[in-house]
């Protein structure tokens, strides 16, 4: 996949300025703005989808349909859950699912995979996990890489960012609890939590098993009681952080 054209998607203007100059010739299709460009080496096409799951779908399929993208990677910011982590560690998602869409019981609320129907007997087990191939290289192509500490700006200490794999949730709620950060993280065994990439995913295998998708994430904020303040003042940061990973990647996928 990695001679395919690579469509490459982040909600907001800020995860997008390291990613592209936006200087290739641009289309607009359904609202959203789409536009080729070139990621380290690697012809591109980029679009900013604004935030939240219908988004992240309506892009991808154009991306699939419109301009015959063959492989896909998010790029941006998310909330923690995972309490070993820190603001500015990078997630990379080895599954990406849905946290939000599911039933709602008696004993409680339970994600299903989109479209299955757990009545007739389909694997309703949430989740679009990556190929073990496509993991393994994803891993030898970030070996070596070591981020620059955090400015001292940021107020988290002038550590290194740590880049780390795995299970990153999706919903349409931008996550301002602690009570919630734990629920998801303990449900999923989930790294982080943001509002496009298993809408992305889903669309995806809708078209193909065989179209991968890489979800990079920089952990903004940890999703807790003051993940408001805390996104706000370090996006413009994160996005950098994970940029600099998605260039890494941006070739093998």
């Amino acid at each position: 996949m990695a001679n395919s054209l690579l469509g490459v998607l982040s909600a907001l203007p800020e995860e997008l300025a390291h990613l592209s100059d936006r200087s290739g010739e641009q289309t607009v299709i359904g609202g959203l703005p789409f536009w080729r460009g070139r990621i380290a080496g690697r012809d591109a096409v980029f679009v900013e989808t604004g935030p939240g799951k219908v988004n992240g779908g309506v892009a991808t399929a154009l991306l699939l349909d419109r301009f015959d993208c063959r492989a896909l990677m998010l790029c941006g910011v998310a909330g923690g859950l995972d309490p070993a982590l820190g603001v500015g560690d990078i997630v990379i998602g080895t599954n990406n699912l849905q946290h939000d869409l599911g039933l709602e019981r008696e004993t409680g609320f339970v994600a299903i995979q989109p479209g299955s129907r757990p009545s007739k007997g389909d694997d309703w087990v949430p989740g679009y996990p990556l190929s073990e191939a496509l993991v393994m290289r994803l891993r030898e192509a970030l070996d070596g890489l070591v981020l620059d500490p955090l400015p001292d700006a940021v107020g988290a200490g002038r550590r290194a960012p740590g880049i780390h794999f795995g299970t990153i949730v999706t919903g349409d709620i931008f996550i301002n609890s602690e009570t919630t950060r734990r629920r998801l993280q303990d449900r999923f065994a989930a790294h982080a939590v943001e509002m496009e990439g298993g809408a992305v995913a889903q669309v995806a295998r809708r078209w193909s098993a065989d179209i991968p998708v890489v979800n990079v994430r920089c952990l903004s904020d940890l999703a807790g009681s003051d993940s408001h303040l805390d996104f706000r003042a370090f996006l413009p940061v994160a996005a950098r952080y994970a940029s600099l990973v998605a260039h890494r990647l941006a070739p093998v996928i």
